[in-house]
């Protein structure tokens, strides 16, 4: 899947849409956040300064990625999602997402953008299991994921070091029938 055979999704609040090249110059606009960036596994302590070449990059790994989408809140990149290790045989996939602008955070946006995910990787994508691994601590990303449908299903004890200290990884997943009852319900 192109960059131009990516489907835009929306729900009138949020759009997930193909990156674009003026996504690099967003994306160095957004910064790098410690807080943020420790929810992603990062040392806040060691977060780096976000260079125009670290937006580029960032906007190249969104871009050769197949299934990953830019996330725009009010015509404004605020942060990206993607499907990633999907296995075609299986019919399951695993979830990242990230949103960049430390003002919208706890405001709903990620549960929007998932489920909006959720509903094609169920939908068009025809994937029966989408899962994601979180780290424990990061309390409101595992709200999020609750909200959007999935359920803890594990914990992989001490499987991230970020910074000097081990930290639990939170095992979530939601499957397609129940995403479906969630969404009718």
């Amino acid at each position: 899947m192109t960059t131009s055979q990516r489907p835009v999704l929306s729900d009138g609040i949020l759009r997930l849409r193909p990156p674009r090249p003026q996504d690099a110059a967003a994306r160095l606009k957004l910064g790098n956040t410690p807080e943020i960036h420790h929810m992603f596994g990062a040392d806040p302590e060691n977060v780096p300064k976000i260079t125009k070449t670290h937006a580029e990059k960032w906007l190249y790994a969104q871009e050769v990625e197949p299934l990953a989408w830019v996330i725009e809140h009010k015509r404004r990149m605020i942060g990206a999602l993607r499907l990633h290790s999907l296995d075609h045989h299986d019919r399951r996939a695993s979830l990242a997402i990230g949103i960049l602008d430390p003002k919208l955070l706890g405001k709903g946006l990620g549960t929007r953008a998932v489920r909006l995910l959720l509903t094609h990787a169920f939908g068009a994508l025809a994937l029966h299991r989408v899962s994601v691994r979180v780290l424990a601590y990061n309390a409101r990303a595992i709200a999020a994921y609750r909200k959007a449908g999935f359920v803890e299903e594990g914990r992989e004890r001490q499987a991230a070091r970020v910074g000097d200290s081990w930290h639990d990884d939170v095992i979530m997943g939601v499957l397609a029938p129940d995403f479906a009852k969630g969404a009718a319900a």
